[in-house]
């Protein structure tokens, strides 16, 4: 029985480790962009949630770039996430929220350039930290 144990796990590891069809290699790329992705938005989520945490006044650029930082370097997906979402608000960078902050918010459209300025530098690898004001908790 034991030696059937064996020969079952070599040949599984065999199976394993043997060049696999294109198709699968494909499928494996798919599943990890998705685990990216998923990773990469609740990296922004974990941004947004700090972000409020703190309720720091100027820190938003900050916790913009880091959460666009943190999703683009999950990969392929991560970067695809940051992209779409394109900041740590629930809703993504469109006409409504411009309106929002425009009109509803007081924040105006140099407000959103400059968020959307931090998103672009987290995601292309930047050091959030440059968006960090001075006296933010250490915590985040």
């Amino acid at each position: 029985m034991r030696l059937w144990v064996c020969i079952a796990l070599l040949s599984t590891v065999l199976c394993a480790s043997a060049d696999r069809p294109r198709i699968f290699q494909g499928a494996v790329r798919a599943g990890q962009f998705a685990r990216d992705a998923v990773r990469g938005s609740w990296d922004m989520y974990r941004a947004y949630r700090d972000m409020r945490e703190a309720n720091y006044k100027g820190a938003d650029k900050y916790f913009h770039a880091r959460g666009n930082y943190d999703a683009a370097r999950r990969g392929p997906g991560g970067a695809w996430a940051a992209r779409v979402i394109r900041c740590p608000f629930l809703f993504p960078h469109s006409d409504a929220r411009e309106t929002w902050q425009g009109r509803v918010s007081g924040r105006g459209a140099e407000d959103t350039r400059l968020d959307q300025e931090a998103n672009a530098w987290g995601r292309n690898g930047g050091d959030p930290n440059r968006y960090r004001p001075k006296g933010l908790p250490k915590k985040y």
